[in-house]
């Protein structure tokens, strides 16, 4: 009987997958497709938008040429996603007077007029399963 038990036990833990979330970004007006474009998705406001030093972030970097980018095995929850296209690949968004000589965008995609916006207008939930979003890239110079 233990040994049936323990078989069981084994059999249940081992069909049990952990909750994960899959996000795919389709990217829309891309300038050129010279560089990268860097991603990075956040759960915690302070690290929005330069999600650098957020330990629990996700990012991913692809060339420019992808206009789709997928993140697998995200904790779900609500994230606020921002994306720069790196032109010139210096791993930097450049800038001219503070503002962004490079493309950038964020989840749901929302008007920029003076700074980045708050983690709560672009916050979008990610749910187990799989989440197709669009961004459109928005250049200022």
């Amino acid at each position: 009987m233990p040994l049936l038990a323990t078989s069981l036990l084994a059999l249940w833990l081992g069909s049990s997958s952990p909750v994960e979330a899959t996000v795919e970004l389709e990217v829309q007006g891309l300038r050129n497709v010279r560089g990268k474009l860097h991603l990075c998705a956040t759960r915690n406001p302070a690290h929005f938008p330069d999600c650098r030093r957020d330990p629990a972030a996700y990012r991913r970097t692809v060339p420019a040429s992808n206009r789709r980018i997928r993140l697998t095995s995200v904790v779900p929850g609500r994230y606020a996603i921002s994306l720069f296209h790196d032109q010139n690949s210096n791993e930097k968004l450049d800038t001219f007077l503070g503002v962004p000589r490079e493309g950038f965008a964020f989840s749901r995609n929302p008007v920029i007029r003076f700074g980045a916006p708050k983690f709560d207008s672009v916050g979008i939930e990610l749910v187990a399963g799989f989440t197709r979003t669009t961004v459109r890239m928005q250049y200022l110079l």
